[in-house]
């Protein structure tokens, strides 16, 4: 089962965050005051302490604490007082002959008492795989939404990066129509360019404002004092192999829960099964004979008869829990293994997309840039064909931090799945 700093690091690993975007975001700010940022141990740390659907399960884990100690708790024997020939007719009248027994009486319960100490504990070994699952669930949600954030602060650096060469782009036009060489139409065109570029900048401000508060709303803070993630989606991880992470399947905190869940339906079936028989019950007393002031032991038990068993209805529902939580672990099972290979093969293919961005078309198009803004300036080029190859490097620069998000979303939750750390930072 996870703990909760095995679950920070396995997420953390998984997503091979690292610190360098801040210094990216320092070059790229016009901003003179630095942002308060928070890294993901920290979120996910915070998140683990203050999250409010996690601390509404804790109230149902101590419940189920006071259930478990209940169980252990013998059934309390009873104190019998019984009066006889007494208060009748003739001989009978008042309490000269009367006979009186105190007797103390407690049930067998056997194996019976067992089976509840069994089913209570399994019950709580099972609520605690479910709080491990929870808490699991809870670091990839705060993973998601903090990649989520950290996307936007990149994209916001590209569409910074684009309201630069939109203004850069209205210098140059502006030059040529100072000269005569460019009709005043592709001046106001550039000038569109920026302003068009300026209201998309101001859309990815409100989306990562909107993706903070959202990421804060993990741990119950709906005015986050914090403006930045800290990482970088340049860092990308170097895969495990598919074998090794399918045979890592049997560690997913799901089929952890799974297992506990079966422990339970065994023990459920075993009391169901010790119940099937009537409990005995012993009496032990002392009489008190009024009419000679004698005492005598009394004792006694009460055996039922009947039917040998009055529990098979209970002993049927519990055999066949048993047997759906074992086809649940066969279902489980099956749909994990698609599910990573889906994921694996989705991981792959944005492994490759990035690879031929960064190696391939990125510096391709950027050389294309340099040489096309000389060829426009030298009037070999019209705007048409120098805003083409513009558009072209902002589209491959755009997919590149998409694609890079997509791996890093994949990372998670193939992490998630299979419990385990699946990669080993490197950065490109």
């Amino acid at each position: 089962m996870l703990s909760k700093s095995k679950s920070i690091f396995l997420i953390c690993l998984g997503l091979c965050f690292s610190t360098s975007l801040n210094a990216a975001m320092g070059a790229e700010s016009n901003s003179n005051t630095k942002p308060r940022t928070i890294n993901l141990r920290e979120a996910i740390a915070k998140t683990f302490e203050h999250n409010p659907s996690l601390r509404t399960f804790n109230y149902q884990l101590k419940a189920q604490d006071g259930k478990e100690f209940q169980a252990g708790l013998s059934a309390s024997p009873a104190v019998n007082f019984l009066l006889e020939d007494a208060l009748g007719t003739g001989v009978f009248e008042g309490t000269d002959n009367a006979k009186a027994t105190l007797s103390i009486g407690w049930v067998l319960e056997g194996e019976t008492r067992q089976g509840y100490k069994d089913v209570a504990r399994a019950g709580t070994l099972s609520l605690t795989a479910e709080s491990n699952l929870k808490r699991l669930d809870a670091a990839a949600e705060t993973a998601h939404l903090y990649l989520i954030c950290l996307a936007n602060q990149s994209r916001l650096i590209n569409a910074e990066k684009t309201v630069d060469l939109a203004k850069k782009t209205v210098f140059a036009v502006k030059k040529r129509v100072a000269a005569g060489k460019t009709p005043d139409a592709e001046l106001s065109r550039a000038r569109a360019e920026v302003a068009r570029r300026q209201l998309e900048h101001e859309d990815i401000e409100h989306k990562l404002s909107s993706s903070i508060h959202l990421l804060a709303a993990q741990w119950g803070v709906i005015d986050p004092v914090f403006t930045r993630v800290e990482g970088s989606l340049s860092t990308l991880p170097v895969m495990t192999s598919f074998e090794v992470l399918k045979t890592q399947l049997g560690q997913s905190p799901e089929f952890i829960r799974l297992l506990s869940d079966k422990r339970l339906k065994q023990a459920e079936l075993k009391l169901a099964e010790s119940q099937s028989g009537s409990n005995w019950r012993v009496n032990l007393g002392v009489s008190h004979y009024e009419t000679s002031s004698d005492q005598a032991l009394v004792a006694g038990i009460t055996i039922p008869f009947g039917e040998r068993s009055r529990n098979t209805g209970r002993i049927t529902e519990a055999r066949e829990n048993l047997s759906q939580s074992a086809a649940k672990e066969d279902e489980l099972r099956v749909r994990f293994e698609t599910s990573l290979y889906v994921l694996y093969q989705q991981l792959q293919h944005s492994m490759h997309r990035i690879d031929a961005y960064r190696s391939a078309i990125i510096p391709q198009l950027e050389s294309a840039l340099k040489e096309t803004n000389k060829a426009y300036e030298l009037g070999r080029y019209s705007y048409f064909e120098w805003r083409s190859v513009q558009a072209d490097l902002l589209d491959a620069r755009s997919a590149l931090v998409e694609d890079s998000i997509a791996a890093h979303l994949k990372v998670i939750e193939i992490e998630r799945l299979t419990g385990v750390s699946m990669i080993q930072p490197t950065t490109k």
